[in-house]
């Protein structure tokens, strides 16, 4: 649990909050005390989704679904609003670590805990299928160790058996690695309640191993191995073997009822008197220990804000604001840019006896993404010019720029040096997506902000301690659906979309597909075709389209050579309809290989083209002064990080500029980028305002920019 943050509310629907329990994607779940003094867990869910109608009626049905049950093992909603503008529910707290937390930190369960464990899963299971529901996400992060037992929550994807579902044909609905065949194979029968059992002996085989019975990795090889492959249950007790077999046989109608597993299994309490000794010895006493700090926790008094009686003169809202924020005035960086030096290296900085901060650079400058890390330094040297050039500038900038050349090992030494130096108070890079899990810990470590801006970071781990300094400034990759299903919507709408998922596309391309089969473009229907790994059949791929009678195609992929092969295919045979693909695949290759056939596809990016941007006018005509060419693809968002730490920095005091400070101040922080407004919300994501995301498409052998999602005009 977390302390609240100032952006959080006093109280929701009545209940007091009193901290965080955890935050992510969707949105944050506190611990509050209800209006009679008992506890609660109140999930609240995150504005931009909720703005989703088809999420909204989601999440009604997950109140309405959870309102329904009363037994013993599954936690019960006591009180929503899902017509809020953040929807929220309430459910009684429950004190335990989730069993993903468990194993994770204390290693698999002993067979009798298992049996335990099983034995009142399928008990709540059997409840759950007696109200005519099914639950579809069981899994270990949605059960709760509690001092007498087990607790199944979060029905967010649960549905009536047999009532029509509001996901998209071929939709994967579950957790891959605990969802059963039927869920995975397009096509196949509805799930049942028998896949919620094969969910649970998937979770039985993780509690007793530590491990998954089919493994782990990229999603779409897990469900692959789920529908195709025998579990690997090693290091599984025989005790558990037979039962757990059963749950995961492929054919559902040979799995067992909750009520025949929960026999099988053998609960020896199950009245769950000897509750105490059910797990084993750490885990009761950390149940014992969160149950004590949560009663503990006094609530706090609201939130009071003393406003003076009288305005001062002269000082107005805005100027109040911009002032507090510590941004830079409108018209500074067109000043700049219009008296700026016409040759690289002339202006240089104003001796003044100011500080001097050094903000530093890691980047690929020699690998395979030179390119990207060019565009970086690039940028942040003239907004570092920039900021160095202003009279009212309250400390200098410099710039410390280290390649990494896109090597694992020379990215974990290269951080490893920049930290060290007292002097970096901030790291912006890398440039690549696989370092990041090589840079965050390191800079977390060393109290040193990491600000993203062409690359993601796993949502799961932001909630690590140790990736507490990471700021994202680039959206999450689920914001590449948006565009995509807005542009053939609305801008070349279609009825029937075919989705062309390239298994080697790896994990950059799972939200693009996740969020497709939830609302496929047009409210229409959606067919998957899936490139196994090492698969080359494009033209087999196109056949598959033809009959599924697509009137467009999206690519879920990261590979140039691989689409433009796609691409051909399509041309080959004809097809004329919209074809869309990620940000990943608009590269020169793409062009070059597919040739003629590259025309009219459409990008989903979520970089800015700075000469469509006319904030941008003075940074595209000083780049090209200093380097002869327009800015590239993220030197823009690159200058714009530059802004965001000197506006975070001059929001400090002067004896509190150093890492430590900035890398609390910067998610307080506001800067009116030239890309992007860029601020965050109370879980330290970026706001969006739903306008992040572009749209580009190939022409004559370029890429064109039609514009920001989502003001690309029907006529484009």
């Amino acid at each position: 649990m977390r302390p609240l943050t100032p952006a959080d509310p006093a109280a929701i629907g009545g209940n007091r909050l009193l901290g965080r329990l955890g935050s992510g994607g969707m949105g944050t779940v506190y611990l509050a005390r209800s209006a009679a003094g008992t506890l609660v867990a109140v999930k609240v869910i995150r504005a931009d989704h909720a703005s989703n109608p088809d999420f909204r009626i989601r999440f009604r049905r997950e109140v309405e679904a959870a309102g329904q049950l009363t037994g013993r093992w599954v936690v019960p909603v006591v009180a929503a609003d899902p017509e809020a503008r953040e929807p929220w529910l309430a459910t009684p707290f429950v004190p335990g670590p989730a069993l993903s937390e468990a194993v994770g930190g204390y290693g698999p369960l002993p067979a009798r805990a298992v049996r335990i464990l099983g034995a009142r899963l399928a008990e709540a299971l059997a409840q759950v299928h007696a109200a005519g529901l099914v639950h579809r996400d069981v899994k270990p992060g949605n059960i709760l160790l509690a001092p007498d037992g087990p607790r199944l929550i979060d029905f967010g994807i649960a549905r009536a058996e047999g009532a029509a579902t509001l996901t998209a044909v071929d939709a994967v609905i579950g957790t891959p690695g605990y969802l059963a065949p039927e869920q995975a194979r397009a096509g196949g029968p509805a799930a049942g309640a028998a896949s919620d059992v094969f969910s649970l002996g998937c979770v039985l085989a993780y509690a007793a191993t530590g491990h998954g019975p089919f493994g782990g990795g990229h999603a779409a090889a897990v469900v692959y191995r789920t529908v195709h492959d025998e579990p690997e249950l090693t290091g599984l007790p025989p005790e558990l073997l037979d039962p757990v077999l059963a749950c995961l046989a492929k054919d559902p109608a040979a799995r067992p009822t909750p009520a025949q597993l929960g026999a099988a299994l053998g609960d020896d309490d199950p009245s769950g008197a000897g509750a105490e000794d059910w797990l084993p010895p750490p885990l009761p006493r950390l149940i014992a220990e969160r149950s004590t700090r949560a009663l503990e926790l006094p609530a706090p008094e609201p939130t009071r804000i003393d406003a003076p009686q009288t305005p001062v003169r002269g000082l107005t809202r805005r100027r109040l604001l911009t002032a507090g924020a510590g941004l830079a005035a409108v018209g500074a960086p067109t000043a700049w840019f219009a008296t700026r030096g016409r040759a690289r290296g002339k202006t240089p900085p104003p001796a003044r006896d100011l500080a001097t901060l050094t903000l530093a650079l890691q980047a690929d400058l020699t690998g395979p993404g030179k390119a990207t890390g060019q565009a970086h330094e690039r940028g942040m040297r003239l907004a570092v010019e920039q900021h160095n050039s202003r009279k009212d500038a309250a400390f200098l900038l410099a710039l410390r720029v280290a390649d990494d050349g896109g090597d694992p090992a020379r990215a974990a030494q290269v951080v490893k040096d920049l930290v060290a130096d007292p002097a970096v108070v901030a790291l912006t890079g890398p440039t690549w997506e696989a370092a990041v899990p090589v840079l965050a810990p390191a800079c977390g470590t060393a109290d040193v902000a990491l600000v993203l801006v062409s690359v993601d970071s796993p949502e799961t781990a932001l909630a690590q301690p140790e990736w507490r300094t990471v700021c994202a400034t680039r959206p999450a990759g689920d914001h590449f659906a948006l565009p995509v299903i807005d542009y053939l919507s609305r801008v070349k709408p279609v009825r029937r979309t075919g989705l062309v998922e390239d298994v080697e596309g790896g994990e950059p391309t799972w939200p693009l597909i996740r969020s497709l089969q939830q609302s496929p473009p047009s409210m229409g229907t959606l067919s998957v075709h899936r490139i196994p790994v090492g698969g080359s059949d494009f033209a087999g791929v196109v056949r598959a389209l033809t009959e599924a009678r697509a009137e467009a195609v999206v690519y879920a992929g990261t590979s140039p050579q691989r689409a433009a092969r796609l691409a051909r295919a399509l041309a080959d045979a004809g097809f004329p309809g919209p074809r869309v693909a990620l940000q990943h695949v608009m590269e020169p290759a793409f062009l070059t290989d597919a040739g003629p056939a590259a025309e009219g596809w459409a990008f989903s990016a979520l970089f800015t083209d700075p000469p469509a941007v006319p904030a941008a006018a003075g940074f595209v005509g000083a780049h090209r002064a200093a380097h002869g060419e327009p800015p590239a693809r993220w030197a823009t968002e690159a200058y714009d990080a530059v802004g965001l730490l000197a506006a975070a920095l001059t929001g400090l005091e002067e004896e509190g500029r150093d890492r430590a400070g900035l890398a609390r101040r910067i998610f307080r922080t506001a800067h009116e980028g030239l890309a992007k407004p860029l601020a965050f919300d109370s879980n330290t994501h970026v706001l969006t305002r739903g306008r992040t995301a572009h749209l580009y498409r190939a022409e004559s052998g370029a890429y064109r920019y039609l514009g920001l999602y989502p003001d690309v005009r029907p006529s484009s």
